[in-house]
């Protein structure tokens, strides 16, 4: 069992009218001045804007507002945010959405805070010394922002997604009610199911020993995840599934299920990076789904203890005393289950084609500089190799 040192500093509010708890939260903060970040006009359409801005006023806290944060957030916009900090002074950020609002939302933090385009905290150019303090009132179960210490950012002039760890950016609280996210169609609730197990199988599939406490943990997230994926799909107004699905989108990313491992290098998440900063139509977690199995099926045999635990410990394989039969069947059963919550499987579906690989692969490697790590160094060479079994 190797050390760990878990840090998971953000305040949850959790349950029916948890949003009613930010105004109060954000007047004892003592901010003087919000502003509110939201992605389209759901937000508004529902009312939700609504409220939260009438609480703000009840509770005598000036804000600005900034919408139109797009799925894989934009650096242009980020931009535009820190400059509306500095100009209205503001000193606190209450991101309203999903993952891709509130990675926009710590990225202006980022900014606002430090003074400088934080693109270059990104490309790791500098170190982030300070943020703005971020809340965020959660409308969609997926990336697990809300608790993480990361956030990834598209630069659509280069192209490229590039994500940034540090618990600097960490939500200092999360309001987070599962009725808010019975408006999610069932394509995004799916997305955000896939994104979930992702982020919690990324953890799993280390090479580590005597991690079996983790393990477990990993293993009934993703089993209740597996069931509440499904029944959100079935009955999107279904309280307990919905409720499942945001508390694992948080549990899911906060470290929890990293905890007795060494850093894993998200190497799926990696590999989708690269394919929705050239193709931003995609979205992330339809990217996973068609990844994830690819990915499985390249590399399982370096793996095939890991793996056939998987299958049999999450997906119900029965033991055959073969590994790597059971660990191949395991990574069926992934399959299908993405296909049966509507998730796309193949690049095929997306619209990709193999003429695209080259660009795609040269995007993650940086032209063929660098190398990403799943049990062994993937290049180039690699990656086209697993996006050829994603076809």
């Amino acid at each position: 069992m190797n050390d760990f040192l878990y840090y998971a500093p953000t305040k949850v509010y959790f349950g029916r009218g948890a949003a009613n708890n930010a105004a109060p939260y954000i007047k004892a903060y003592g901010a003087k001045k919000v502003l509110l970040h939201y992605g389209g006009g759901s937000a508004r359409r529902s009312g939700l804007l609504d409220q939260i801005e009438n609480a703000l006023k009840e509770n005598g806290i000036d804000y600005v507002s900034l919408g139109g944060v797009e799925p894989n957030p934009k650096l242009p916009l980020v931009h535009e945010g820190i400059a509306l900090c500095e100009k209205e002074g503001v000193d606190f950020i209450l991101a309203v959405g999903g993952g891709s609002v509130i990675d926009s939302a710590k990225s202006i933090a980022l900014g606002a805070a430090n003074g400088v385009d934080p693109w270059r905290f990104t490309m790791r150019e500098l170190t982030p010394t300070c943020s703005l303090p971020v809340a965020t009132v959660l409308t969609i179960a997926a990336a697990g922002s809300e608790m993480s210490n990361s956030h990834v950012i598209s630069n659509p002039a280069i192209p490229l997604k590039k994500g940034l760890g540090s618990d600097i950016t960490r939500c200092v609280a999360a309001f987070m009610d599962p009725e808010l996210t019975y408006t999610v169609p069932a394509s995004h609730t799916a997305y955000g199911t896939v994104d979930i197990m992702m982020h919690t199988m990324e953890r799993y599939f280390t090479e580590d020993e005597n991690t079996e406490l983790t393990d477990r943990l990993a293993e009934g997230l993703l089993t209740s995840v597996i069931h509440a994926g499904a029944a959100a799909i079935k009955n999107p107004e279904d309280y307990d599934a919905r409720a499942t699905l945001m508390w694992a989108s948080s549990l899911s990313h906060n470290g929890l299920t990293g905890c007795m491992k060494t850093v894993p290098c998200m190497t799926v998440h990696q590999l989708e990076h690269g394919v929705s900063a050239v193709f931003d139509h995609v979205a992330h977690g339809a990217g996973l789904a068609v990844l994830y199995p690819a990915w499985a099926k390249y590399i399982y045999k370096l793996a095939p203890r890991r793996f056939a635990a998987m299958a049999r410990n999450v997906w119900g394989v029965k033991n055959t005393g073969d590994e790597l039969a059971d660990a191949l069947a395991g990574i069926e059963a992934m399959k299908a289950y993405f296909v049966s919550i509507g998730a796309p499987v193949s690049f095929t579906e997306l619209g990709i084609g193999e003429e695209s690989f080259a660009e795609i692969a040269d995007n993650i490697t940086s032209c063929g500089k660098n190398t990403i790590w799943s049990f062994k160094p993937l290049g180039n060479r690699e990656i086209l190799e697993i996006f050829r079994l994603a076809l």
